[in-house]
């Protein structure tokens, strides 16, 4: 764990050279950010985090120092954002550039783990918590705002006597431009811990 977290160092410094010098209203327009006493806040899954200036460091909803994993996202997402709106068009992690090659571990660790660690009651209770906008996809689906410019929807089927219950992760077709594929897998393995842990609490 701990390689893996200095092999994000490099990445969180490239992302800060290419903010360096951008005005945060400027980064604000981009990416759906706010600028708040001279400092940017951005919310990332219900959580407010807050990017300084010009030192460029991230700060979790607590005031303390981000993770090298947040902070690489969520850079990266500031680096990468352009203002585009979303499109209002799912796609699945499959139709995402190496989504295919990647999607049997992504849906592993998201959509199949909802369905081990979660019923439909359970999942629904989750959902409102972590503040999901009910949208008309599968037996239940959830849509929500997990960076400014980025939906991302849960998608729950209850299964019969021949097919298990399923759920399923979905991005906007947008999504790509704000993050590469391996951020977004990043993005619906958090979104999903987070649901299970809400449907606990």
């Amino acid at each position: 764990m701990e390689e893996w977290r200095k092999s994000l160092r490099p990445k969180i410094e490239e992302a800060r050279a290419a903010l360096r010098g951008v005005p945060p209203g400027e980064l604000a327009r981009r990416s759906g950010a706010r600028v708040v006493g001279g400092a940017l806040e951005l919310e990332f899954l219900g959580a407010t985090y807050t990017l300084t200036f010009p030192e460029l460091v991230l700060l979790g909803p607590e005031g303390e120092a981000a993770s090298e994993e947040e902070e690489a996202l969520l850079l990266d997402y500031l680096v990468n954002a352009d203002g585009t709106r979303p499109a209002g068009r799912w796609v699945g992690f499959r139709e995402l550039p190496h989504g295919n090659f990647y999607f049997r571990a992504f849906q592993g660790y998201t959509g199949d783990e909802l369905v081990r660690r979660l019923d439909a009651d359970g999942f629904r209770r989750a959902a409102e918590r972590a503040g999901g906008r009910p949208i008309p996809l599968g037996d239940l689906g959830y849509e929500f705002r997990a960076l400014p410019l980025v939906p991302v929807a849960v998608v729950w089927w209850e299964g019969d006597e021949e097919f298990p219950p399923k759920a399923s992760v979905l991005f906007d077709a947008t999504a790509g431009r704000f993050l590469p594929t391996e951020g977004l897998a990043i993005v619906g393995r958090l979104l999903c811990r987070k649901l299970v842990k809400l449907a606990a609490g």
